[in-house]
C-alpha cells in the first residue's frame, strides 16, 4: 500500500506533529475563546495536510478526497463557532 514512503515523508510528518503539539498547547492554555478556536482550526489544517501527504505517499486518491471533505466541514464549523462567539443569531 505504501510503496513510496521515504524518509522525507517521515520528516514532514514529524514537523507536522510538532506543530500540532504546539497548537494543542494553545487550545489548552487559551487565554480567550477565540485563541482556542484558532488553535482548533490550526489542528484541523494540520490534519488535512497530513492526509494529503499520506495520500501522496500511499499513491491513493481517496485520502485526498477525504481531506477535501474534511476541509469543507472544518471551514463550516469554524464559521458557526465564530458566529456563536460573536453573539449573533444563526
Amino acid at each position: 500500500m505504501i510503496e513510496n514512503f521515504n524518509t522525507e515523508y517521515f520528516v514532514v510528518l514529524f514537523f507536522l506533529m510538532l506543530a500540532a503539539v504546539m497548537a494543542i498547547i494553545r487550545v489548552i492554555k487559551g487565554p480567550t475563546a477565540p485563541d482556542r478556536v484558532v488553535g482548533l482550526d490550526t489542528i484541523n489544517t494540520i490534519v488535512i495536510v497530513s492526509m494529503v501527504i499520506f495520500g501522496i505517499a500511499a499513491g491513493s486518491v481517496i485520502y485526498i478526497d477525504v481531506a477535501i471533505v474534511y476541509a469543507l466541514l472544518s471551514f463550516i464549523s469554524t464559521l458557526f463557532i465564530a458566529k456563536y462567539l460573536e453573539g449573533g443569531d444563526f
